[in-house]
């Protein structure tokens, strides 16, 4: 239980910062949550699933008495086709997770924006403190988006190149000799 008291400043520093950013903050953090949740689900796969898919996939090929006819040809592309959609899976999902997180960004630029214009038009434009909150939720998730998505494009990037790797070994270990 007194472990319990490390933690309780640090959720109240993640609340403050949710807060300063609106509600658009909140829904930038969930996007960022599934494509990292999509992001490990995909080196968990490439790293424990797939390398039993493309065993069995090189056993049916391997075990196949002749290699050169266009049916055995047409037999090893199938084989390659469904390895490589399992490596596929979810990288189309996880571009448009890392493609939505800076247009989040820009949403809460401009509902921060929006209550700028709010504060101004009840109080006047000469109040520059109740402005503030306003353009703090202007930024904040400008900046969080650009993080979301820049931590994304990386881990996006290296997943579609593995996938693309993967892919090619898998058909160049395939030989059509025999």
């Amino acid at each position: 239980m007194e472990a319990l008291y490390y933690y309780i400043p640090a959720l109240e520093g993640v609340r403050d910062f949710l807060e300063l950013g609106g509600i658009v903050l909140v829904a930038i953090a969930v996007l960022t949550l599934v494509m990292w949740t999509l992001i490990f689900e995909r080196i968990f796969y490439m790293r424990a699933k797939h390398p039993k898919v493309a065993r069995q996939a090189l056993e049916i090929w391997e075990s196949r008495p002749e290699r050169k006819s266009w049916h055995a040809h047409q037999i090893r592309e199938e084989l390659i086709s469904v390895a490589g959609q399992g490596l596929q899976q979810n990288l189309a999902l996880l571009a448009t997770c890392v493609a939505l997180c800076p247009l989040m960004g820009l949403l809460g630029t401009v509902t921060g924006m929006v209550n700028v214009f709010e504060v101004m038009a009840v109080s006047g434009s000469g109040n520059p403190r109740s402005m503030a909150a306003g353009v703090s939720m202007a930024t904040v998730p400008t900046m969080a988006g650009m993080v979301a998505a820049l931590s994304g494009v990386a881990m996006s990037a290296f997943l579609e190149r593995k996938a693309f790797r993967e892919r090619e070994l898998l058909a160049e270990s395939m030989t059509m000799d025999h």
